[in-house]
């Protein structure tokens, strides 16, 4: 496992994210806006390849490309503007051709999730085929071993 940035963890499987909501993802009246929560996804995403050792850059380097193939959130509570909220992210092999990354967002003090996500990724080359899940990110999965859940739970 890589070096952590400061702001993330590794717990029961999972990569957790600390941030801060800006000013600026918000709405007018002060809460997340909903679309902006694909983008807390993703900077998910990213700490938890680091976290598992690998880079998105270093993996595109190698010319594979994950681009997301579908993107399911549920809003189950409110976020709003300067909240301290956990990122939690975790993976795993769907098919041979796709990853799914599951999501958690809330706030640290709360086990209550204000925002659950799923979303799956295709695995494709750089020219855009699709293609089974290279060994380099299967060795991501070894890296950071997902926990079990509930898949009633997420979207």
């Amino acid at each position: 496992m890589a070096a952590l940035q400061q702001g993330v963890r590794v717990e029961d499987g999972w990569v957790v994210v600390t941030l801060r909501v800006p000013y600026a993802d918000t709405d007018k009246m002060e809460h997340v806006y909903y679309a902006n929560y694909l983008v807390y996804f993703e900077i998910g995403r990213n700490e938890w390849m680091r976290a598992a050792g690998f880079t998105y850059d270093d993996f595109e380097k190698t010319g594979y490309y994950v681009p997301v193939a579908e993107a399911h959130v549920k809003y189950k509570g409110r976020v709003f503007y300067d909240d301290v909220i956990e990122v939690w992210t975790m993976t795993r092999m769907v098919k041979n051709t796709r990853i799914e990354f599951l999501y958690q967002i809330r706030r640290p003090d709360e086990e209550k999730p204000c925002v659950l996500g799923r979303t799956q990724h295709a695995v494709v080359k750089d020219n855009g085929a699709t293609v089974r899940v290279p060994e380099s990110l299967l060795k991501l999965f070894d890296a950071l071993p997902s926990p079990a859940v509930d898949d009633s739970v997420f979207p």
